[in-house]
């Protein structure tokens, strides 16, 4: 099966009967060439030749009047940080955008796909971490504008400026 575009449409509670999960690691949800298999082992491929389609838990793929397949993204391990103030937060998120990780929110947690060098950072820092298992599925936008050193500071030091205000 060939898909090329996504309907744009997400996995309502009544259509539990009929679903085909598409199994993708968090990483796979922006490529746009992919050849995966469904749970029960429909062959899928995905090809999004304008854009990356950045997919996520529960969008639908494929529907018609008897089968439907939709997005289940993998729990994998992961760095969970829990910042105590907004200042945590700012500096949590400045190493790991410094380090181009890819960063996700879930409820009052920062998540950071595992990796021993920024978890024996993390630790040394002071911070709480922790390593589960968990889907990756809220991710932020790191990606910043180059440094910019014309007297208007780093993005890092005007959250730190707002902070102490």
């Amino acid at each position: 099966m060939l898909i090329t575009q996504l309907p744009g449409k997400q996995l309502a509670g009544g259509e539990m009967g009929r679903v085909d999960y598409l199994p993708l690691e968090w990483y796979e949800c922006n490529k746009r060439i992919l050849h995966k298999q469904t749970q029960m082992g429909q062959p899928v491929r995905l090809k999004f030749l304008k854009e990356s389609p950045r997919l996520q838990q529960g969008d639908i793929l494929f529907e018609d009047e008897s089968l439907l397949i939709a997005v289940e993204i993998i729990p994998c391990e992961v760095i969970v940080l829990t910042p105590t103030s907004i200042l945590d937060a700012a500096a949590i998120c400045y190493e790991i955008g410094n380090k181009h990780l890819p960063l996700f929110y879930e409820a009052n947690e920062l998540l950071v796909p595992y990796e021993a060098p920024l978890h024996r950072l993390m630790k040394a820092s002071g911070y709480a971490v922790k390593v589960e298992k968990r889907k990756l599925l809220s991710t932020i936008n790191t990606s910043v504008l180059p440094h910019m050193h014309s007297g208007s500071g780093s993005l890092f030091s005007r959250i730190v400026q707002l902070t102490n205000s």
